[in-house]
C-alpha cells in the first residue's frame, strides 16, 4: 500500500498566500507607524500638540448660513455643526433634485420626438463636459447675483420671487397636530417594511416595497385628515411686505447657486446611467408589451424601467456619492458648509491635522450612509434565485 506524499511547505500555494497577506499587513503597519512619527516629531518640533481641546475654545467668526442656532460666542465644534447640517442640506435636496432631472433627461434621450431628443443631448453633452467649479460661478455670479435688488424683484407663477438677496419658493409650514402626524407615519412605514421583509423570507413579494411604502402613505395621510379634520402640513407662499420678503422658503443666492449648479451637474451622468439602464434591456421585452397592447408610456414605467433599475441603480450610488463630495466646492463662492467653516477653523487655531482628520472622517462617513442605503435598495430590486 502505497503511502501518499505530503506537499512540502515551499510548494504549498496556501502557505504563500498566507505569507502574502502578513507581508501587507506587516507593510502597512510600518508605513503607518513612519507616518504617525513624522507627524509627532514635524508638530513637536512646531510646538503643537495633537489632540481635539481646541474644540470647546471660542469660534469668534460669525457663519453666514445657519439652519441651527449659532452665535459667534459658541465654540469650534459648534461652528462645525453649523458647516455640517449646510452640507447635509444640499447634498439632500441635490439628490433629489438631480435623481428627478436625469430621469427625465435620460428618457427623454431615447424619446421618438426628434427635437425633445436633441434637446436632451446638448444639455446632457454641454453640461458634463465643463468644469463644475466653471458652472458654479456662472450660476452665482452671472444668473443669481444679477437678480434685481429688493425692492425691484423677479416675479413668477407660484408665487416665486428671484432677488439678489434671496429666491423665495412657497414652502410647507408645521401646525400643531404635524409632530403626531410624522410618528403616525413613521410607525406605519416601518410596520410595513418589516411585513414586506418578513413575506420576502418565504417567498417572492408580489408587490414591489416601493409601492407598498407609497400606499401606506397615502392612506395615513387620508387617515390624519379624517382624524385631526385640519391641515396636517400648511402652505406658505411668500409675500411682498414694504421693502422685504417674509414666509415660504428663503434661498440665499449662494446656496441657490451651488443647489443648482451640483444638480444639473451630477444630473448629466445620472441621465446617460438612465438611458444605458433602459436600452439594456432586451428588445423581446418591448415587443412582448407591445403585443399585449400596453400604452408607451406604461410599458416604459411597468415593463422596461424595474427591469432597467438592476443595472441603473449600482452606478447611481456612485454618482451620489460624487455629489455630496463635490459640495465641498461650495467655499469658490462663499457658501458656508462644512469645509468652508473648517477651513476658517484651522486658519484661526492653527490644528490644520485635526481639522483635515476631522473633515475627511466626516465626508467618510456620510458617503458610508450612502453607500449603504443603496446598497440595500439594490438587493430589493435584484432578481432572487431561489
Amino acid at each position: 500500500m502505497k503511502t501518499q506524499r505530503s506537499v512540502p511547505l515551499w510548494r504549498d500555494v496556501r502557505f504563500w498566500w498566507v505569507v502574502g497577506q502578513v507581508l501587507v499587513v506587516l507593510l502597512t503597519a510600518i508605513a503607518i507607524a513612519i507616518f504617525w512619527s513624522n507627524l509627532s516629531r514635524n508638530l513637536q518640533q512646531l510646538g503643537i500638540q495633537f489632540g481635539f481641546g481646541f474644540l470647546n475654545s471660542q469660534a469668534a467668526f460669525d457663519i453666514g448660513e445657519t439652519p441651527i442656532s449659532y452665535r459667534p460666542s459658541d465654540n469650534y465644534a459648534r461652528a462645525l455643526q453649523v458647516g455640517l447640517a449646510n452640507s447635509l442640506r444640499v447634498t439632500v435636496f441635490g439628490i433629489v433634485l438631480a435623481t428627478v432631472v436625469g430621469v427625465t433627461a435620460g428618457i427623454a434621450r431615447l424619446s421618438d420626438n426628434w427635437l425633445v431628443r436633441q434637446l436632451a443631448l446638448v444639455y446632457v453633452e454641454t453640461l458634463r463636459n465643463t468644469p463644475l467649479l466653471l458652472q458654479l460661478f456662472f450660476w452665482y455670479f452671472a444668473v443669481f447675483l444679477g437678480f434685481p435688488r429688493l425692492p425691484a424683484h423677479i416675479q413668477l407663477p407660484g408665487p416665486i420671487y428671484l432677488t439678489q438677496q434671496t429666491v423665495a419658493l412657497p414652502w410647507f409650514h408645521v401646525t400643531r397636530d404635524t409632530d403626531v402626524w410624522l410618528l403616525l407615519l413613521s410607525a406605519n412605514l416601518l410596520l410595513v417594511w418589516a411585513w414586506h421583509w418578513w413575506g420576502s423570507r418565504a417567498a417572492a413579494p408580489t408587490v414591489p416595497l416601493l409601492l407598498k411604502l407609497l400606499g401606506t402613505l397615502a392612506v395615513t395621510v387620508a387617515i390624519a385628515l379624517i382624524i385631526f379634520e385640519t391641515e396636517i402640513l400648511g402652505w406658505d407662499a411668500p409675500r411682498i411686505v414694504a421693502d422685504s420678503i417674509e414666509g415660504g422658503l428663503q434661498l440665499s443666492p449662494e446656496f441657490a447657486a451651488l443647489l443648482v449648479g451640483l444638480s444639473l451637474y451630477t444630473a448629466t451622468f445620472i441621465a446617460e446611467i438612465v438611458r444605458g439602464g433602459v436600452q439594456s434591456v432586451s428588445q423581446g421585452q418591448w415587443e412582448a408589451a407591445r403585443a399585449l397592447g400596453l400604452r408607451p408610456s406604461y410599458i416604459l414605467r411597468l415593463v422596461i424601467f424595474p427591469q432597467a433599475l438592476r443595472s441603473i441603480v449600482p452606478s447611481l450610488g456612485n454618482q451620489y456619492l460624487n455629489l455630496a463630495k463635490n459640495s465641498s466646492l461650495a467655499i469658490a463662492i462663499g457658501y458656508s458648509d462644512l469645509y468652508a467653516v473648517a477651513s476658517t477653523t484651522y486658519n484661526q487655531t492653527g490644528r490644520a491635522v485635526e481639522v483635515m482628520v476631522l473633515i475627511s472622517v466626516t465626508y467618510l462617513s456620510i458617503s458610508l450612509v450612502i453607500s449603504g442605503l443603496i446598497n440595500w435598495y439594490n438587493r430589493t430590486v435584484q432578481l432572487v434565485e431561489r
